[in-house]
């Protein structure tokens, strides 16, 4: 494996890094297909070098983009989904992962190199199978509305009305807290924790690689707020296994994690030396980018 900072030195000895990292990504995605013998397509996304930049998240505009990486390939081959990705929003992660699904009969394994949060981790549950390595990490799926957990929001509202009945004096201080909320906010709070719930509920149930029995605590682990406590809590590749995950050791397969390590630390210089926000991949050569004036580059 080719470090972070071996990667970003052969870049800057290079006369066009930029044009060094592409090839590079390119020898890569082919290497990684010709050792799986399975389709490969990455969803990177610069959430963690530009938080700021618009378009990080999943998003409608991104089904063009899975669209124009499957042209071409042998669904026949499956689908090697390698993610890192902050999440996004419920409707178009399920419109995606009900169009891959479709594409590749079920036959998906996600990747997950560093980080898939939130809606990231909702799509690599409803993979048949998650590669992780020691330093991967998942996250709660627990639904945000405007910034704001919909959990915490609607126990904020909950605990106000008990101590509103049990002490009527603090109605003052409920009234300016709880006056932050717009008309029908805790209701989409509620169906935004009911559907995610549903989703993740369905696509693990619906896993024959995962048995019944875990199906609850894997639910509970990672859609409960009351477990996972902050919608930022990074889950462990232990932690998954320990609630009946179906996941794979990257570290059982050295070459492919090298070449999966080198390919992320690619990623991670790329979208430092660059304005592109996200990039969707494959062995194909088809890249679809995104950068800070939302102008797509095909």
């Amino acid at each position: 494996m080719a470090s972070w900072s071996e990667i970003l030195n052969e870049a800057d000895a290079s006369k066009d890094p930029i044009s060094f990292l592409n090839q590079k990504r390119t020898t890569l995605l082919n290497s990684i297909h010709t050792h799986t013998g399975r389709n490969v397509i990455t969803y990177y996304s610069s959430w963690l070098t530009k938080p700021q930049a618009p378009d990080i998240d999943i998003n409608d505009s991104d089904k063009n983009a899975f669209m124009q990486a499957i042209y071409k390939m042998d669904k026949s081959k499956g689908l090697d989904l390698i993610l890192h990705t902050p999440g996004g929003g419920i409707a178009a992660t399920e419109s995606i992962v009900d169009y891959l699904h479709s594409i590749f009969d079920g036959n998906i394994r996600a990747i997950v190199p560093q980080i898939a949060m939130s809606a990231g981790t909702m799509m690599a549950l409803s993979c048949s199978s998650i590669m992780m390595g020691k330093h991967s990490n998942l996250g709660p799926v627990d639904p945000q509305n405007r910034g704001i957990s919909c959990q915490e929001a609607l126990e904020e509202f909950e605990t106000a009305k008990q101590e509103v009945l049990d002490n009527p004096s603090s109605l003052g201080l409920w009234q300016v807290l709880i006056s932050k909320y717009t008309p029908t906010f805790l209701i989409s709070c509620k169906n935004a924790i009911d559907w995610s719930k549903a989703l993740a509920n369905t696509w693990i149930a619906n896993n024959p690689n995962i048995e019944l029995k875990n199906v609850q605590q894997i639910i509970k682990l990672f859609v409960e707020h009351n477990e996972s406590k902050s919608h930022d809590r990074h889950i462990s590749k232990e932690k998954c296994k320990e609630v009946g995950l179906n996941i794979i050791d990257m570290e059982k397969d050295q070459k492919l994690q090298d070449l999966i390590l080198s390919l992320h630390h690619c990623y991670m210089i790329f979208f430092d030396k660059t304005i592109v926000v996200k990039i969707v991949e494959n062995q194909l050569g088809a890249a679809y980018l995104r950068t800070y004036t939302e102008n797509p580059k095909q």
